[in-house]
Formats: C-alpha cells, structure tokens, sequence
C-alpha cells in the first residue's frame, strides 16, 4: 500500500466517523435537528472536496510550473481542455451583461455586434490553440516530410 492510498483510507475513515456520529446524534436529539445534523455533515463533506481540489490544482500548476522552468512546455504552447473551457464560459458569463447593455443603447445592432464579437474573440482563441482551424498554406513540419 503507498502513501496516497493511505492517507485516502485515513480520510475515508474520518468521514465514516463523522456520519457516524452525526448518525449517532440524530438518534439521542431526535428527527427535529434532522436537517442541521445533514447540511453541517454535508458542509464538511464540502470543505473536504473542496480543499482535495484546490490540492489537484495547486500540484497540476505546481507541475505547468516546473515544466515551463525546465523549457519541456513553452509558454505559448497549446492550452489544455480546462482552460479552453473556462475561457469559453467567462467570454458566456460576460456576453450576458455586454448585451443588456449594448441593447439599451444601440438596440438589437447592439445586441448583434456584442455576439458578433464574443464569437469573435473565442475563435481566434481557438484558432490560437488549434492552428489548422485557419485556411490557407500549412507550415510544413518534420512529420510531414516522412
């Protein structure tokens, strides 16, 4: 057994107490706390989901890091799958107000251009990260040459 998977059965064990109890005092005080025992269970189950994340992210970029420093991964190389994503979702959530607000002043042209410029935006960061989404002449690499 190694480190993680030790530490993984330490953490499931705190949990298993922790239901247990929480089980436990559900029964001495009764159905009428029911609903505290679970959201205060639920919110430590949270707290621990959350921070097992926030340990993933901090080792992935911990990792981008140390592969940048070395030279293996240059900075402007292709992003991974999250952060296309999440550029994708921020260019969402902030098309929503830079619509109402170009509707209130310039009407649907407003509302038009606002998308126009949103879908704008994404495609050249996907154009960015995926260059054969562009026509035109290809730069020959060494693959293409065998």
């Amino acid at each position: 057994m190694t480190g993680r998977e030790t530490a993984m059965d330490a953490r499931d064990t705190d949990l298993k107490k922790e239901l247990d109890a929480t089980l436990q005092t559900r029964r001495e005080l009764g159905e009428e706390y029911e609903s505290a025992l679970v959201d205060s269970f639920l919110e430590k189950v949270d707290q621990r989901i959350d921070s097992a994340v926030e340990r993933r992210v901090r080792r992935r970029l911990a990792e981008q890091q140390m592969a940048t420093a070395r030279g293996t991964r240059s900075p402007g190389s292709a992003d991974s799958w999250g952060e296309r994503f999440g550029f994708g979702i921020v260019s969402l959530i902030l098309a929503i107000p830079l619509s109402a607000v170009c509707g209130a002043f310039a009407g649907f042209a407003g509302v038009v251009t606002t998308w126009i410029g949103v879908v704008g935006v994404n495609f050249v960061q996907a154009a960015r990260s995926n260059p054969e989404l562009l026509p035109g002449p290809r730069r020959r690499s060494v693959r293409d040459d065998d």
